[in-house]
């Protein structure tokens, strides 16, 4: 969001250049991203990523430097012959999402699996505490 907006409204022909949103949208966000749920366990955190079509060989994740790093990639084809022409359509899709890891979480023992087009990654948490919320004066 920029610092200075105008108030032109939301219509694609209408939207305006320099709002960021409108250049996120256009030029660096992927067409295609999956459904991503977080859940957080007493003992553990699950992340569940929704990439049917997606084999889990071409999933990869790594974990580096308190970072999280989930991508994978699928690719379709689809062919079809009637009377006298052919058809053969294929498509790839690709994603990239990072997550910053929690100091309780025990990246050593990090597991993940994947079964019925879910990739489930299971975070687990340590003993080590989080440090309390502090307030900031201000001044």
């Amino acid at each position: 969001m920029s610092l200075i907006r105008t108030n032109l409204p939301k219509w694609p022909v209408m939207s305006d250049p320099f709002d960021n949103d409108w250049f996120m949208n256009r030029f660096v966000t992927p067409d295609w991203a999956p459904a991503i749920n977080v859940v957080d366990n007493e003992s553990s955190y699950e992340i569940e990523v929704a990439a049917p079509g997606i084999k889990k060989e071409d999933f990869n994740v790594a974990v580096n430097n308190g970072m999280l790093n989930i991508s994978g990639k699928g690719e379709k084809e689809e062919e079809e012959k009637t009377k006298n022409y052919a058809r053969k359509e294929f498509s790839s899709q690709s994603f990239t999402k990072t997550f910053t890891l929690p100091d309780n979480v025990d990246e050593d023992s990090i597991q993940a699996r994947y079964e019925d087009g879910v990739l489930r990654i299971n975070l687990k948490k340590t003993k080590k505490e989080l440090p309390p919320k502090k307030e900031v004066a201000i001044q």
